[in-house]
């Protein structure tokens, strides 16, 4: 039987989706953070888009889902639900809450299984249908309860932030942080306390507390939403969806909370002034083609997918519905850093939305849990350069000077080989977009640049005493580039250029 901390099901009318063709608005990067973390992957420029008033109506077809569950667990687990689940290295990752019986006393385990597909079928590193790699401390604020992990990965390191709770009692959520190297062996973060705790704000028959958290990294800032029944703006039932960000992934400093004017600097974690949805077990992602959060929530008729800028000024799209049976909250596909996986084929003008989440339709016994998805088609996110830089990022495109131009960061580096173009893009586009040439040329790769390698630290071309990291030596190599060792001393001491290698895949 499920515990008293567990969640309420929101009570909510369904959002009709909204299927017919429409422009996109003009919507540029978010502001790289003043103080990013040690990865300079994400690099964007500012954002440009006045407000809308008027949300444009997306186009969805190729509804899809998986012919039966895809995970399950083992079949002692009496519930599989809350997924996280990232496209990483080429194959999909998936943790989840269940119960095993890892923990003493008995609590919420979370659980790991990787597919090749989205429609599994799905299996943990030891063969099983999910392996346990995180369970309650027996002695900490998550002693017995460890459930709805969200997990990024922000250059070498995982993050998971998770639900833990010490028992069945009032306000007993929080949400806590472990880090690993590869997603499977995790270490508690922050001496193993709370990163996030009730607020306290209210009082409510809704007792939860905080907890259910979802992360995503965008320039230079980690944000973090998350469910809290007692915060000062949630709705009527106790539901609410708040956030947070700071360039600490441990949210220990440089905190800033999203209040009715957007973000502003707070001392703690305990502001609990907007809600961006009336939800319960919220997901989200950054979609770099809309150039738009995407809140996935659950309602009626399936799944509710909300959109807002970047800034929470308004918001862009009308919402749309992944419909199905469903009984957790859904858990988007996404790539490592929390944003949409990007469409190869088409970046300017498609965005996938797909989704796992326990369902109704699971066999006897333990919730299942099954992939879900649409397509969001008939978009030009390349006709304006702020648009096309985000939706390109990491792609490349033939230059006007019978070149290969590499865009990243919101600038064009441009590249006199294609096969080391090659080695650094997701893929090399047949086509130029107009728009990009209206984009600064930031430095041009020519044969034979110098290149600089450091324990530690990594390899990069030496462009105008710069630093444009890359991601081996094989790509100096093709490049006929010799990469002269260093110290991490005199690597650190460089001026740093943008970050070759693009954004996860």
């Amino acid at each position: 039987m499920r515990h008293t901390h567990r969640r309420r099901r929101l009570l909510v009318a369904m959002i009709a989706a909204a299927v017919t063709a429409g422009c996109t608005p003009s919507e540029a990067a978010p502001e790289p953070a003043a103080r990013p973390p040690a990865r300079e992957a994400t690099q964007a420029p500012k954002p440009v888009a006045p407000p809308i008033t008027d949300p444009v109506a997306l186009k969805a077809v190729g509804g899809r889902r998986s012919p039966g569950v895809v995970a399950a667990g083992s079949g002692d687990a009496p519930y599989n639900y809350a997924p996280t689940v990232l496209f990483d290295g080429g194959r999909y990752r998936m943790w989840w809450c269940s119960q095993l019986g890892v923990a003493n006393p008995p609590g919420d385990d979370v659980l790991l299984a990787e597919s090749a597909s989205m429609d599994g079928p799905f299996a943990g590193p030891d063969g099983s249908g999910g392996t346990p790699v995180f369970s309650g401390s027996t002695s900490k604020f998550d002693a017995v309860h460890t459930c709805d992990p969200s997990v990024i990965k922000v250059g070498a390191t995982y993050y998971m932030y998770y639900t833990g709770a010490s028992g069945d009692h009032a306000h007993g959520n929080a949400i806590g942080l472990a880090t690993s190297p590869d997603g499977r062996v995790w270490t508690r973060a922050n001496d193993g306390q709370p990163l996030v705790t009730a607020s306290r704000d209210l009082k409510r028959d809704n007792t939860y507390g905080a907890g259910q958290p979802s992360a995503v990294y965008v320039a230079g800032w980690f944000y973090l939403m998350f469910t809290d029944t007692t915060g000062q703006a949630t709705g009527h039932n106790g539901a609410g969806q708040f956030v947070l960000r700071s360039t600490d992934p441990a949210f220990t400093r440089n905190v800033e909370a999203l209040g009715a004017n957007g973000f502003h600097p707070v001392a703690d974690t305990s502001a609990r002034t907007r809600s961006v949805v009336d939800a319960f077990s919220a997901d989200w992602m950054w979609v770099d083609a809309l150039a738009a959060f995407a809140i996935a929530h659950e309602t009626r008729d399936g799944t509710t997918i909300t959109f807002w800028d970047w800034g929470f000024r308004f918001q862009p799209y009308k919402p749309l519905l992944v419909a199905g049976p469903w009984r957790e909250g859904p858990g988007l596909v996404r790539r490592a850093d929390g944003h949409a996986v990007v469409s190869t084929d088409n970046p300017c003008g498609k965005a996938s939305i797909d989704l796992m989440r326990a369902t109704y339709d699971a066999p006897a016994g333990p919730s299942g849990i099954a992939h879900f998805g649409l397509d969001v088609v008939d978009f030009d996110a390349c006709a304006d350069p702020a648009r096309a830089v985000l939706a390109l990022d990491g792609f490349a495109v033939p230059s006007p000077t019978r070149t290969v131009d590499l865009v990243v960061g919101g600038k064009i580096v441009r590249f006199d080989r294609r096969s080391v173009a090659e080695q650094l893009a997701i893929r090399v586009l047949a086509r130029r977009p107009v728009s990009l040439d209206k984009v600064e040329v930031a430095a041009r790769v020519t044969p034979g640049v110098p290149a600089r390698t450091a324990s530690g630290r990594g390899v990069a071309f030496l462009l105008d005493d710069r630093l444009w990291r890359i991601t081996s030596g094989n790509v100096a190599a093709a490049n006929s580039s010799t990469a002269l060792s260093v110290t991490p001393q005199q690597w650190d001491g460089y001026e740093r250029g943008l970050d070759l290698v693009g954004p996860p895949r």
